[in-house]
């Protein structure tokens, strides 16, 4: 399962789609699966991995990993693409907070409410308040709004009318909605709600966790892609260094790779590919550690994550650690991979990774990266060129999905409706779909 993804252009009737091996490439550095030696001469570690770390050919680490929500976006869009039928997943075994200095499990449930040493006996039946409200909360129900305006209430008030903590406030809105900032506070209720709702709905699939991961990687994605491309006729060029983005009056025609063109009508890339056409709108760091012992007080999970909320370490953005293993067929047997990231704000970004890092001691050997983040600033109307925004510092695909909806809203020009695509499937695929 050892696979490396050099430049990848997959060519259809209408549109190309772009993956390239560039040191700012959105796709590739998500999918690039690499061996422990692999790894080393990537972050340029001298000398070789230690026969500790067992063979290369049981490592396959993602740069830039992401959890599914089980019951989220990319999960309904695998489902609904068929993909799933490619792929193997396992849940991730436990979902975690950060207070104070210590770890806790994050509560869900009613029942996890009340068993949570996170808050103490008072704020535990607030808390638990609050979960019956959001699991009753119908917005097309006025009796289960108990006097809030879904669209008018702040969620600032919503906490306020339970009377909620600081210390609850961060990990409901960090941990459960998945916030990267304390924005969404003084914004409109109803969005923290659903959020709220889905990671509940998730965690009800498995138990465990509201989070799955796949055998073998997150790069085991793109080759169910190229699977079900090919049965629709698409291809998939390997190795094709990208020369030029073919381009007549002002609109994207092709792509010239060694002295041939790709036509297409539409292109779909990362940043990397028209760096004229983007802006920077920030930077991520990212450790990737390699250890041989669970992280503390998880109950010896073989898999989690971890958030970090910003104003536990007095920041503006969250910190998260997720950590797999050789459960997951990515790592030698009995090693762990744990991956720390946040949105860098300071000169010193390890510094400010620290009180993550100190969650994972002792760590056997650490990679670290400090990747530059570009949005467009072409959106393609004219020029039919759709770039993606780079990966942010989520350990989650919610966000990316978001994007992914973003492209697909500029390419067609109508809003991605999963019940309008899963009723397509239904008609395409019939009962099978449902086997």
């Amino acid at each position: 399962m050892n696979r490396r993804t050099s430049d990848i252009l997959q060519c259809e009737q209408t549109s190309c789609i772009l993956q390239g091996d560039r040191s700012a490439n959105k796709l590739h550095n998500l999918y690039n699966e690499l061996s422990a030696l692999i790894l080393y001469k990537r972050f340029n570690i001298p000398g070789a991995p230690p026969e500790s770390m067992g063979k290369g050919r049981d490592w396959n680490v993602d740069l830039i990993p992401k959890f599914l929500m089980a019951n989220g976006q990319l999960v309904r869009m695998l489902l609904i693409t068929q993909v799933t039928r490619y792929l193997d997943f396992k849940v991730i075994e436990g979902s975690f907070v950060y207070k104070k200095g210590s770890i806790y499990k994050v509560p869900s449930t009613e029942t996890e409410a009340l068993a949570s040493s996170l808050m103490g006996l008072f704020e535990k039946r607030r808390f638990r308040k609050f979960l019956v409200f959001v699991a009753n909360f119908d917005e097309n129900d006025p009796k289960t709004m108990e006097g809030v305006d879904p669209s008018k209430t702040t969620m600032r008030d919503v906490f306020k009318k339970f009377d909620l903590g600081q210390d609850v406030i961060d990990f409901t809105g960090h941990s459960l909605a998945l916030y990267r900032t304390d924005d969404y506070l003084d914004l409109p209720c109803l969005d923290t709600i659903n959020r709220i709702k889905l990671y509940s709905e998730s965690l009800a699939r498995y138990g465990k966790s509201p989070y799955l991961y796949p055998l073998y990687g997150l790069g085991e994605l793109p080759q169910g892609f190229a699977r079900l491309s090919a049965i629709y006729g698409g291809t998939y060029m390997l190795n094709k260094p990208i020369e030029e983005i073919v381009m007549e009056n002002g609109k994207v025609v092709g792509v010239k790779s060694e002295g041939e063109i790709a036509r297409c009508k539409q292109l779909i890339c990362d940043p990397s590919y028209l760096m004229d056409r983007t802006t920077k709108v920030g930077q991520v760091i990212r450790v990737i550690c390699i250890m041989s012992h669970p992280i503390k007080n998880t109950s010896d999970a073989n898999s989690c994550q971890i958030i970090i909320p910003q104003n536990q370490v007095n920041r503006k953005h969250d910190i998260y650690v997720c950590m797999i293993s050789y459960a997951h067929n990515v790592a030698a047997q009995g090693k762990y991979v744990a991956i720390v990231s946040t949105t860098v704000e300071t000169d010193n970004p390890e510094m400010e990774v620290k009180p993550a890092m100190e969650l994972l001691e002792p760590v056997e050997q650490k990679f670290v990266s400090i990747s530059d983040q570009y949005a467009p600033t072409d959106m393609g109307a004219e020029s039919q060129i759709f770039m993606s925004r780079t990966y942010d510092a989520t350990t989650h695909f919610e966000t990316t999905c978001d994007d992914i909806k973003d492209i697909y809203k500029r390419m067609t020009g109508t809003e991605f409706d999963f019940a309008e695509m899963e009723r397509k499937k239904n008609d395409i695929f019939g009962d099978v779909a449902d086997q």
